[in-house]
């Protein structure tokens, strides 16, 4: 069954229930009364005051799992003397009426915390109201400490919190003020289960695999060190790419190694995942000064292509080494600010 076809089926629920209780309501009454009915599902308690009643406040509604404080009393003055309120709850409503059909902005997993009650004023001509209405909902889930409680209500389609707000919670109960009547429920907004759960095995795996990385490409540095005065043997491009790729697994091991302490700073997140795709992007840019050097190497080149090959060697080749990852990550950050420093 869709939500679609579960809204339909709710608001049926409602209405007929509205109009079974509205029935069994007498407006003629002259002092007050109190009745109670509950069926598979359902529990109802109705209070009606008269034209002759004489109360200073009205009483508490109680049923089940939650109770209603409001003030029948200037309800029924408004109303020309007479006046009447009925509090229902639904047992099962929440399978119907479900939690995921609130709307929120963010995508959030949603609990039902308490059962679907109901409050309407049946048989009463004004059902304007002097002072919001108070509900107390017992919990009927365990509270997630990170998550937040909303008093909602039922708008035909979804929950929605327009005209609620929530006065205060503790481990048990949570205490709901509304401006008007209608449906009601509490809801627990948390945040969603992550969908990439880490493997601990991989991610030694990985630590490890980066460390020895770490140690031959120090050893891949120091045998550039010793043949660079050779002349006859090129390493500039070789060692630059051993040093992109030196100084971005280390700062991926550590940040991996300090993920917790560095993950509630966005800024310094920010920055360290800039500095990692600069360095990663400047190492597929020496790679590529690498293969049109052995490109030029391999060919039976003229003395004009050996010039070519010269000028590869100086200070340009440096400049194009790390000048162009630089300008794609300053662009990078430019078209997309947010893009560096996710939760992940």
């Amino acid at each position: 069954m869709n939500s679609v076809q579960n809204v339909a089926i709710g608001n049926q629920v409602l209405n007929r229930t509205e109009i079974l209780v509205s029935t069994l309501v007498n407006r003629q009454q002259d002092n007050y009364s109190v009745f109670s009915f509950s069926v598979q599902g359902l529990e109802v308690q109705v209070f009606a005051v008269g034209l002759n009643a004489s109360l200073n406040n009205t009483p508490q509604l109680s049923i089940n799992n939650a109770q209603m404080n409001i003030d029948l009393i200037q309800i029924s003055v408004n109303s020309n003397g007479s006046a009447a309120v009925a509090f229902m709850s639904y047992t099962n409503l929440s399978s119907v009426l479900k939690p995921s059909l609130f709307s929120t902005t963010n995508n959030a997993a949603k609990t039902m915390m308490s059962t679907v009650i109901s409050a309407t004023l049946p048989r009463t001509t004004n059902q304007q109201l002097d002072t919001p209405v108070n509900f107390t909902l017992k919990h009927i889930a365990e509270i997630d400490p990170s998550g937040r409680l909303h008093c909602v209500y039922w708008d035909n389609t979804q929950w929605t919190v327009d005209g609620c707000d929530l006065l205060q919670t503790n481990s048990s109960h949570s205490v709901c003020s509304c401006v008007h009547l209608s449906t009601f429920a509490l809801i627990m907004q948390t945040n969603a289960p992550s969908d990439d759960k880490s493997d601990p095995v991989v991610e030694h795996i990985i630590m490890v695999a980066v460390a020895v990385g770490l140690v031959f490409l120090s050893l891949a540095l120091l045998t550039f060190a010793v043949y660079r005065q050779n002349l006859r043997v090129t390493n500039t491009a070789q060692i630059n790419l051993c040093i992109s790729l030196l100084l971005a697994h280390l700062l991926f091991l550590l940040t991996q190694k300090f993920i917790h302490y560095i993950r509630p700073q966005q800024l310094l997140c920010a920055v360290l995942a800039g500095v990692l795709h600069f360095l990663f992007l400047s190492a597929f840019v020496w790679m590529f000064i690498e293969a049109v050097l052995l490109f030029i190497s391999v060919k039976n080149l003229t003395t004009i292509r050996s010039k070519v090959k010269e000028s590869l060697q100086g200070k340009w080749v440096v400049v194009i080494g790390y000048a162009v990852p630089l300008a794609v990550v300053f662009m990078s950050a430019g078209l997309a600010p947010n893009g560096y420093g996710s939760e992940k």
